[in-house]
């Protein structure tokens, strides 16, 4: 155990005989109300807010800039506290709340959405006495836009049916009027000229399709290349087990 601050969050002790044992006190409470129950304002703010909110946070993008943000490194976490800015060091397995996205992140070395390739099992609708199963599942992505296209990293998974895909516009899309849903090939297979200002829904329903290998959704942008906006991306799927050994 270190002798100047606590092993897990990092919070300094006060040292026997310390005289102004205030400043240290005040140091480990704020470094606790950024990291306890954390919430993030955005991850997708490159431009130093002005006139920030006493005890914001901000996680930072790529190519970051103002006073205190251009020093940091991209993924570093900002908080603002009485005129000024500090960076907080997270440690594995703390979790963070983006508000304008509505995602939680989890740290493991970089922050990473914890529904970025969640499967969510919602239903078994039937098993064999020797384990063989049809579940109705749920796949869901939480994607950053950006160039002419842009592939999920999770997929429809090889040997399932897609039953739909949704699609959420989480921060409004820039560069581009609209965005197609599909997969390679047919761009629009699941929605044509999505809407690009937050809060744009649509649920792709289509004909049972039988899916042999993993394919990503395809989200295209049309009238221009994506420079911005966040979208969710959510397959609706049936998949099967096979019997066990």
């Amino acid at each position: 155990m270190s002798d100047d601050a606590t092993p897990r969050l990092g919070l300094p002790y006060v040292a026997a005989g310390q005289a102004q044992k205030h400043v240290t006190v005040n140091a480990a409470f704020a470094r606790l109300d950024g990291l306890v129950q954390a919430a993030a304002v955005s991850r997708s703010l490159a431009v130093q807010p002005a006139t920030p909110d006493d005890g914001a946070l901000y996680l930072l993008p790529d190519g970051a800039v103002g006073d205190a943000w251009s020093a940091e490194v991209a993924g570093a976490l900002m908080r603002f506290e009485a005129g000024g800015w500090s960076r907080i060091e997270p440690g594995a397995g703390h979790l963070l709340w983006v508000a304008d996205e509505a995602v939680v992140l989890v740290f493991d070395g970089v922050w990473r959405a914890l529904r970025e390739t969640l499967e969510f099992e919602s239903l078994v609708a039937a098993a064999s006495p020797g384990g063989a199963r049809t579940r109705f599942a749920i796949r869901e992505e939480v994607v950053t836009l950006a160039g002419p296209a842009i592939a999920t990293t999770m997929t429809i998974p090889a040997r399932s049916i897609a039953l739909a895909v949704a699609t959420r516009t989480l921060t409004t899309v820039t560069g581009a009027a609209a965005y197609d849903c599909g997969v390679a090939g047919e761009t629009g297979k699941f929605g044509g000229s999505l809407g690009a200002a937050a809060g744009s829904s649509n649920i792709g329903v289509i004909g049972p399709t039988a899916f042999y290998a993993d394919t990503p959704v395809l989200l295209t942008a049309v009238g221009g290349d994506f420079t911005g906006g966040v979208a969710r991306v959510a397959v609706h799927l049936i998949q099967f087990d096979a019997p066990a050994a």
